[in-house]
């Protein structure tokens, strides 16, 4: 079992988080209360998940580009995605995992990057380059990554194998979350079965299916957010979720236990990257270009518990967030078993099938 004493500097971060997600919205007023009058400001407008950016660094690029950023959050990468191409306009930024990236390139929806304008690009860390799906950087610039992982309650659970066998433990039975996210759920049930999990085969993805329909059998929900507050309460028992927000949940309540199963997992990456109807690209190199500053990057890597992929920000973090060996294994064997979730194209029709039927059963 991991060992998460390591991740004891974040004990205030969910209430810190609690507190700061309903006030940086005043923190952006108040940053500005004095310019209601002169020039327009020049506004930032960033689409994005929930509760990803420490809101001081919002506050600092305001200060130092005399401009306002206006954050707005999805919570799925599908419905991002509908939202752009069914023509929203007004977004200078969106944070999108990679393999939606390659989804709004075949759409042309993404703005090439000028790397003239981004300096801070060689900051980034070559080694998850050498696996991303743009290695090149030239629609995206990596953001945040973690693994897709398990938490359960050792008090209830007690000492078990880290695997996905858990999903069906009669102990969680109804106590038991897995995430509202079709690549994860049915790519989790694919690696059960030793298959990849971005498979396009339908008689792969027919079995994995069966056996998510066995783990629903066990579960309260499929669920993006309750999971988080669940474990944490002794409400569920047994919840699949992302590294982040797991860490700091075990940091608080030392009954969480969280691990990557045996068989592998996904690994997320959210990216930066600019629609091609961005009203302010310029400003918008700015914002990505500043995230990829090595101090920057360390700092918001600390407040939001995911590892930013950039080598030079990695030197600048505490030894113990450093130290985490979810965000920073050791066992390199398992953490080459954590994989990118991939765009599969047309293919998703299967997928989508697939689901359906899972969410019917």
């Amino acid at each position: 079992m991991l060992d998460f004493t390591a991740c004891e500097r974040l004990n205030s971060a969910m209430d810190r988080r609690t507190f700061l997600r309903h006030s940086s919205a005043a923190l952006a007023t108040a940053a500005f209360s004095s310019c209601s009058t002169g020039a327009e400001i020049p506004t930032l407008h960033v689409f994005t998940w929930s509760d990803y950016l420490d809101p001081a660094l919002q506050q600092k690029f305001e200060t130092l580009h005399k401009c306002k950023v206006v954050i707005d959050t999805f919570d799925s990468n599908e419905s991002m995605f509908a939202k752009i191409k069914g023509g929203a306009a007004g977004y200078d930024v969106l944070v999108p995992s990679s393999y939606m990236v390659k989804a709004l390139v075949r759409e042309n929806l993404l703005l090439k990057l000028d790397h003239s304008k981004l300096s801070r690009l060689k900051n980034i860390d070559a080694g998850h380059l050498s696996k991303s799906l743009d290695p090149k950087m030239e629609y995206s610039v990596p953001y945040m990554s973690a693994p897709t992982c398990v938490a359960y309650l050792g008090s209830k659970l007690g000492n078990i194998e880290p695997s996905y066998s858990i999903f069906t433990n009669a102990t969680a039975k109804g106590r038991t979350t897995l995430l509202n996210d079709m690549r994860e759920v049915i790519g989790a049930a694919l690696l059960s079965l030793g298959f990849s999990m971005n498979s396009v085969d339908s008689d792969e993805i027919a079995k994995a299916s069966q056996v998510v329909i066995e783990w629903k059998k066990n579960i309260a929900k499929f669920d993006n957010e309750q999971y988080k507050s669940g474990i944490a309460s002794g409400e569920f028992f047994v919840v699949q979720g992302y590294a982040g927000e797991l860490i700091t949940i075990a940091a608080e309540n030392e009954d969480v236990q969280v691990f990557i199963p045996k068989e592998g997992s996904a690994s997320s990456c959210d990216d930066l990257c600019i629609p091609a109807n961005a009203p302010n690209p310029a400003l918008a190199m700015e914002w990505i270009d500043f995230l990829c500053e090595a101090e920057i990057a360390a700092q918001n890597m600390e407040y939001i518990g995911y590892r930013a992929p950039n080598s030079a920000a990695y030197r600048l973090l505490s030894e113990d967030f450093r130290g985490n060996q979810i965000l920073f294994p050791d066992d390199e064997a398992l953490f080459a078993k954590c994989v990118p979730i991939d765009d599969i194209g047309d293919n998703v029709t299967v997928w989508s099938a697939a689901w359906d039927q899972i969410k019917a059963s």
